[in-house]
């Protein structure tokens, strides 16, 4: 596979959150690379979840735990002596810190502290990225998208702990990290992400996916809200530059970095439950706002144009390819087909013949 990531070839790389959606995308991608790949992470909690579909397990050394344990965290760095970190470990659902704001505080802030002390204590480290969110920012529900200079904050438990975790890397950063001039950090602010293999609760692709399964409406709480849609592999591919980009020069690319879709992809809610149904050949929507449903952002959007000027990086799927890519793979993997292979085959027709 024709690839600008050479230099991960057996390098240690260390994945927190392996066992999550996007971890499994990244962890399984980095194996195409032909790095040594540690996880860290809860245990995954289905047969269903995308870690076991892609035996991974077989082929990275994952390890379970939970970042709120610094001295479980502290063993892995010091036995793995990692180069390349991936900080991906979350709770990162918007609903659920409703629910349980403790547990996203303590996951999201305390786990982060945990990871950038072990960071602190492991020199081996060269490059550093550090996954939040989009809904880091502030929001204000303006129509342009939102730079990584704009202010940080959030109205729910979820988006402000993602701010308050990139206030603790900036500490960390002017504090420590930039007395290491072979480290390099980033922070990186994607979008709504899309791709085959997820199953999280209470997420709007995978619920979608599960009552076109089961012949069941869809229900749709908040039709108008419009998100910037993008697939797993956009901003996975925006990371894995960056973290490349960072142990090469590590003072110019340190620092945040947005990877969000094309303004075209900035579709509603009911636009993106209408796609599905139209690529999965069937299926109904049923509209249900409930009165006391937990507030949830209207319009937020971002600018990546530092991530095109700096890295090079544009998103390379639109609205429609990230739709019809990600119902394919669950509808060929409900028929019976190999979760890696389908994976393999749309990592290797993302790249297609990128030269860096």
């Amino acid at each position: 596979m024709l690839t600008p990531f050479s230099n991960f070839s057996g390098k240690r790389v260390l994945v927190t959150g392996d066992t999550g959606f996007k971890g499994s995308w990244l962890c399984f991608w980095l194996r195409e690379l032909q790095a040594d790949v540690v996880g860290y992470a809860l245990p995954p909690k289905t047969d269903e979840d995308l870690f076991n579909l892609l035996r991974l397990e077989k082929i990275i050394h994952h390890i379970a735990g939970d970042i709120r344990d610094l001295e479980g965290l502290q063993l892995v760095f010091d036995e793995f002596q990692p180069e390349y970190l991936f900080h991906l470990a979350a709770q990162s659902l918007v609903r659920l810190s409703y629910k349980e704001p403790k547990l996203t505080f303590d996951t999201n802030v305390g786990g982060s502290v945990n990871v950038l002390e072990a960071v602190r204590a492991t020199e081996s480290l060269r490059s550093v990225i550090f996954v939040t969110s989009d809904k880091c920012y502030r929001n204000k529900e303006w129509i342009w998208g939102y730079r990584e200079n704009d202010e940080l904050g959030g109205h729910d438990p979820y988006s402000s702990s993602k701010a308050a975790a990139e206030l603790v890397l900036s500490a960390y950063q002017d504090s420590f990290f930039n007395n290491r001039k072979k480290l390099g950090v980033a922070s990186v602010r994607a979008g709504n992400i899309l791709g085959g293999g997820d199953w999280a609760e209470d997420r709007l692709v995978p619920d979608i996916i599960k009552s076109l399964r089961q012949g069941t409406p869809i229900i749709l709480r908040n039709p108008g809200a419009t998100r910037p849609w993008q697939h797993v592999l956009d901003p996975l591919f925006g990371y894995l530059l960056l973290a490349s980009r960072l142990t090469t020069s590590p003072q110019s690319f340190t620092g945040p970095f947005n990877f969000g879709p094309s303004g075209e992809s900035i579709r509603t809610v009911h636009d993106l439950a209408g796609r599905m149904v139209q690529c999965w050949g069937g299926g109904n929507i049923c509209v249900e706002q409930a009165s006391d449903a937990p507030r949830e952002s209207g319009l937020l959007h971002l600018n990546c144009d530092k991530a095109r000027r700096l890295l090079h990086w544009t998103p390379k799927w639109d609205f429609d390819r990230t739709i019809v890519e990600t119902v394919s793979w669950y509808k060929q993997v409900e028929s019976g087909e190999s979760a890696i292979a389908l994976t393999k085959q749309q990592i290797k027709k993302y790249m297609g013949n990128y030269h860096d």
